[in-house]
């Protein structure tokens, strides 16, 4: 028999839950304190009042705290609640016949039509002694009217104590039971970051190869952006054996550093640092002094190997080999990796495998890393990362996952389901206003925006959009400020976007002259527009809390397909973005307030524009903008 069913005396079905990730296998998503809204239906026979409650815990904990559901229509209910504590949560639903307010409710007949009121007030003598007990004081007054004054005996029941009292103090006689369900509570950093990327090697100067010690040297530059997450590229030991020249060249020449995802050579493996980039002890230092500067550090988490990765001796049973004894290096048609060989999670000895990788975890953990971003996740055994990220959080509950996969649709939303507690979205290719509408509703709607918290980027090492590549300094600043207004995530790869590098592989979305594949240096104090959107875009962030999430979104109709308007609320505060797609030509429309959530009013709307300082007055359904391509967009503030 079903757990959402009564059994025996239980008359009350639970169902029709939501929301409910493939029918509760895995956890809803959440953010510290923010607010879990379910509904259900729950129905029973007859006409009898039914009553229900949501009960939740910490994991592992004994207690369960309760609130009653509110009844809606139609047998359904709904209840909201949030969690205070990070880690892995528990909730379920009790659902009861409710004697007493179906007592209560025949009383009102009965005394309205005064019959039988006497009679029905003794039968419910038990629910008054019941509130009795829990001490109702006006329970007992009732009580004692009943038999020299039964009309007054009502009169009282009838106020609204007793109706709040039987709420307050449910008698939950043979209630249902659902079975127990899962949510994972994150915290804020999960749901609200701004991330730089950057290469290790690359933040020194004049070609030499950087150091975490030069790394130091830039974060107070990256804070004063506006960034809170560092993101650098691994910082392994990289392989000598099929190492990758310049421009991916399959031919390595002397000097050719090497693409740092090659992990492991006799230098050791993925436990072991660079030696050019420093110590354990220098990388210690790094995640200290960023701490200070308000910056975490994320690790690049990669799970494959170089041909002289320290494994191949020590554990060849790892890596699937061919009749001949070689082994296949990684491969993503068209793309080909020589200097990479994947790990078999089909081995035999898969066991082991998973607990040494887990290990590697838990090693870089105890340095003080708190963000990994997987590199390729999909392209792993999916069952070893649900494993390894329980078996992580439930020592670590602080520590963020991040998939860091384009793939296909499925295996991204598989890998959140799994427990990634963020992933990488497809905003990357959304330029046109129906692309971004269509896939920001996706990513908002349910069941999605219950387990995907997408992370934009504007680029990324290995990709270099097409729609960069002309150099438009307005698309750079469209496609930043779009990136951090639609998602409360996103990032970029911070200095090649902040000096506008476009040379690409001709015809194909690939830096030319990549720096995965070479040390380069740059301009860490470039003052340009972007430096500026940076600063300005990223403390909006901070001080406006419909920013700080995305579930909040919806497109405001516009009549100029090359104008993108859309509207994000929290906690009252409402912003309102205004975007022009075209970076070649001033665009005006009109604007079309949505008056669900901004209805008109006698005194209308001040918007101030976080961008220029303006202030507006909006006082119709329908507002005039223009905007021009040196300054593409609005960020409002609706102050009134």
């Amino acid at each position: 028999m079903s757990e959402h069913f009564g059994f025996g005396r239980s008359r009350v079905m639970i169902t029709n839950i939501t929301p409910l990730i493939d029918n509760g296998r895995f956890p809803i998503k959440r953010i510290v304190n923010e607010d879990f809204k379910v509904e259900l239906s729950l129905i029973a026979d007859g006409h009898d009042e039914v009553a229900g409650a949501i009960a939740w815990r910490k994991a592992g904990e004994a207690n369960w705290q309760h609130q009653n559901l509110s009844a809606l229509e139609h047998d359904q209910f709904s209840a909201t609640i949030s969690f205070s504590e990070i880690g892995l949560q528990e909730y379920k639903f009790e659902a009861w016949i409710d004697h007493a307010s179906t007592w209560l409710k025949l009383l009102l007949g009965k005394y309205e039509q005064r019959t039988d009121v006497q009679e029905h007030l003794k039968e419910g003598i038990e629910h008054l002694e019941f509130l009795s007990k829990h001490g109702i004081s006006e329970a007992d007054e009732v009580i004692r009217l009943i038999e020299d004054d039964p009309f007054a005996a009502a009169e009282k029941a009838l106020e609204p104590w007793l109706k709040l009292a039987i709420r307050n103090y449910p008698n939950k006689k043979w209630p249902s039971e659902s079975k127990i369900y899962h949510l994972q509570c994150d915290r804020k950093k999960a749901g609200f970051s701004t991330w730089y990327q950057m290469f290790p090697r690359g933040a020194g100067e004049n070609l030499a190869h950087g150091t975490f010690k030069d790394v130091e040297q830039r974060l107070g530059r990256i804070s004063d952006l506006g960034f809170d997450v560092l993101y650098l590229s691994p910082i392994h030991p990289i392989g000598t054996l099929e190492r990758k020249g310049k421009n991916n060249s399959t031919i390595a020449q002397d000097g050719d550093v090497g693409s740092p995802w090659a992990v492991g050579s006799e230098l050791g493996g993925h436990r072991s640092i660079h030696p050019e980039l420093g110590s354990l002890e220098d990388y210690q230092s790094l995640i200290n002094n960023a701490q200070s500067h308000g910056l975490e550090i994320a690790f690049d988490l990669v799970f494959q190997v170089a041909p002289d990765h320290p494994w191949l001796k020590e554990h060849p049973q790892w890596f699937k080999q061919k009749k001949d004894g070689s082994i296949d290096f990684a491969e993503n048609p068209p793309y080909k990796y020589q200097d990479v060989l994947p790990l078999d999670f089909e081995s035999k000895d898969y066991e082991k495998l998973w607990k040494e990788l887990l290990n590697i975890i838990e090693f870089w953990v105890g340095q003080g890393v708190k963000i990994f971003s997987a590199d390729n996740p999909h392209t792993k055994s999916i069952p070893f990362w649900n494993w390894a990220i329980h078996e992580i959080q439930k020592k670590h509950p602080e520590v963020i996952f991040v998939a860091k996969a384009f793939t296909k649709p499925s295996q991204k939303n598989m890998l959140a389901k799994a427990g990634f507690n963020q992933s990488y979205a497809y905003y990357t290719w959304k330029n046109f206003r129906h692309e971004l509408i269509e896939y920001m509703q996706n990513l908002t709607s349910e069941p999605k925006a219950d387990f995907f918290r997408p992370i934009f980027w504007t680029n990324t090492p290995d990709i270099l959009p097409f729609n960069l590549q002309a150099g438009h300094i307005s698309v750079f600043m469209s496609r930043l400020f779009m990136a951090g207004t639609l998602s409360s995530n996103y990032g970029i790869y911070g200095p090649v976007y902040e000096n506008m590098i476009i040379d690409a592989v001709p015809g194909k979305e690939e830096y030319l002259n990549s720096e995965k594949y070479e040390i380069q240096s740059h301009n860490w104090e470039e003052e340009n527009k972007l430096s500026w959107l940076m600063r300005t875009l990223n403390k909006a962030r901070q001080e406006l809390s419909p920013l700080q999430q995305i579930r909040n979104f919806q497109y405001l109709e516009m009549e100029n397909q090359s104008l993108f308007a859309f509207l994000k609320w929290a906690g009252g505060e409402q912003v309102v973005c205004v975007v022009n797609l075209d970076p070649y030509n001033a665009h005006e429309g009109w604007l079309q307030l949505p008056l669900e959530h901004m209805p008109l009013r006698n005194q209308g709307y001040r918007l101030y524009d976080y961008i220029s300082g303006a202030e507006y007055s909006w006082r119709e359904e329908w507002n005039y903008v223009r905007l021009d391509p040196a300054r593409p967009f609005h960020l409002f503030k609706v102050v009134n």
